[in-house]
């Protein structure tokens, strides 16, 4: 089960982190990605991790204002997000991969969360 949180509004140019909480005893064996859409557009890919953390991927579109990292210790995976823009606003979604790896295709990914709304007023 994925929870994700953190969303919230936030004004352009602000910043955000959000959060996904996993169960289970097998989180670093899972890579973990975040995707978001927006109304009436089609789910697009933001940001992975590999099960390590030690590797990444993120969409072209954001690279340069966001961060993915992962505690697994604490089954937490994070999103950072900067110099948020209007455009950005959207449901985040959380997901897991039995591939573990940072995957950018959402068919891939196994369990999704049930996402978090990010509101970023212009």
């Amino acid at each position: 089960q994925l929870q994700a949180s953190g969303g919230g509004l936030v004004q352009a140019g602000g910043s955000l982190r959000l959060s996904c909480a996993a169960s289970g005893r097998t989180f670093s064996r899972y890579a973990m990605g975040w995707f978001r859409q927006a109304p009436g557009k089609e789910r697009e890919f933001v940001a992975a991790i590999s099960g390590t953390g030690d590797s990444t991927r993120y969409s072209e579109s954001m690279k340069g204002r966001l961060t993915i990292s992962r505690d697994n210790a604490k089954n937490t995976v994070y999103l950072q997000m900067n110099s948020l823009k209007f455009e950005d606003t959207a449901v985040y979604y959380c997901a897991a991969s039995r591939s573990n790896w940072a995957t950018s295709t959402a068919s891939m990914y196994d369990y999704w969360g049930q996402g978090t709304q990010v509101t970023v007023s212009s």
